[in-house]
């Protein structure tokens, strides 16, 4: 009994299975197997994106530059100094003269030499220069005057007398000799002038009384050193 029942099952089973081969085999449907390919379908790889790539950091910002420090402006040139002003030559006004017996003068009972020295009498600066011109005078008369003539001896230069300042001159005479009147080596007379009459270039004429006794003088002629800074003997 129970072989007959799988035998049964068995047949019923193997008339399916003709069933269905008979079915998929009718004609006029369309899903042949034929047309399925063995292989599986050969699909066109669509290329891989490669990752996208990131976005290239943004380039930072150079560092602004920084402004290069403005140039200095340069100091305003100082104004150069005004030309001092020029130093003048003295006024006769602004001087004063005197006059004195030299310690070094010629032997002999005149004279001999005398010192004149001129002061500056006024607040600003001036200049003495030059030789003198001589001349014998009486008492306030400068302008009755005997012109003596002068033999210049060194050389001159400017001297700058600043107020009160002063410069020197030396007047060397032919000497008187002897006693009483004297005489004159050269057999002429002695001359006496109670003043002398000094003049200086530029600076005017200045007549001088020695501060003990009259100028005493032979031969009208003396030599004279320029005016200078350094007091002579």
């Amino acid at each position: 009994m129970q072989k007959s029942s799988i035998r049964r099952a068995v047949m019923a089973t193997a008339a399916l299975s003709a069933a269905l081969v008979m079915t998929a085999c009718q004609p006029g449907d369309t899903d042949t197997g034929s047309d399925v390919s063995s292989q599986p379908p050969t699909a066109t790889a669509s290329p891989i994106s490669s990752g996208s790539t990131g976005a290239s950091g943004s380039t930072g910002a150079s560092g602004s530059t920084g402004s290069s420090g403005s140039t200095g402006s340069s100091g305003s040139s100082g104004s150069s100094g005004s030309a001092g002003t020029a130093v003048k030559t003295c006024a006769a006004a602004s001087l004063k003269a005197i006059a004195y017996q030299a310690a070094d003068r010629p032997q002999g009972t005149g004279t001999g030499a005398a010192i004149v020295q001129f002061t500056n009498t006024t607040a600003k600066s001036c200049l003495l220069q030059g030789h003198p011109t001589v001349a014998g005078a009486a008492n306030g008369s400068p302008e009755l005057n005997v012109p003596l003539k002068v033999t210049p001896t060194g050389s001159a230069s400017p001297v700058k007398l600043s107020p009160g300042g002063q410069a020197w001159l030396k007047l060397t005479f032919v000497q008187v000799q002897g006693e009483g009147d004297g005489y004159c080596e050269s057999g002429s007379a002695p001359v006496i002038y109670p003043t002398m009459v000094i003049g200086l270039p530029g600076a005017g004429k200045h007549q001088v009384a020695l501060d003990d006794g009259q100028f005493a003088e032979c031969d009208g002629t003396l030599t004279a050193t320029a005016v200078s800074a350094t007091k002579p003997s």
